[in-house]
């Protein structure tokens, strides 16, 4: 019977190494922008704001904002919402500003309040402006900016990123 003896510092090196290969941590997920999508939970985050505009995260999700244009009235809409992304908010503001960068360009618009039906007196949770150049703005996929609200006397500033136009639905 030939029989191998190995010396204990080597088998305990070979034991050692099978017990870490089996018990690593898991691997993280790549980091590419947005988080996974939760598989059937109510605390999902929607992709759309109810107006199937994109939408924009005012603090740590305390709140949204939904940007929303149509292209027959050339109208760019912003909605204020709830932290669930499907109630309007409504605050006394008279407008409210969006700063864009398209193309390298900075882009301001403000864009004034235009209540909805539910908002209280001298509220609103909707602003737009009726303007091609911010239309346009809103429709070229590389515009980043950032959009500046007070809620509840407390400012937000969000964070807009328009995704291609093709990613979603008017």
């Amino acid at each position: 019977m030939n029989r191998t003896n190995w010396p204990r510092p080597a088998l305990l090196t070979i034991g050692i190494a099978l017990f870490f290969a089996g018990c690593g941590t898991p691997a993280k997920p790549p980091v590419t922008g947005d988080p996974p999508p939760l598989a059937h939970s109510d605390d999902a985050h929607p992709e759309e704001g109810p107006h199937h505009g994109h939408l924009i995260e005012l603090g740590k999700e305390e709140y949204h904002a939904e940007l929303a244009h149509d292209d027959k009235t050339k109208t760019v809409t912003v909605y204020l919402l709830d932290k669930e992304a499907k109630r309007g908010v409504a605050i006394t503001d008279k407008e409210i500003v969006l700063n864009l960068l398209v193309d390298g360009k900075p882009l301001q618009a403000k864009l004034a309040a235009n209540p909805q039906e539910g908002d209280p007196e001298g509220e609103a949770s909707r602003f737009s402006i009726t303007d091609e150049t911010v239309l346009a703005a809103c429709d070229a996929p590389k515009t980043t900016g950032r959009l500046r609200v007070t809620i509840a006397g407390k400012e937000y500033n969000g964070v807009v990123e328009i995704k291609a136009h093709e990613a979603h639905k008017h």
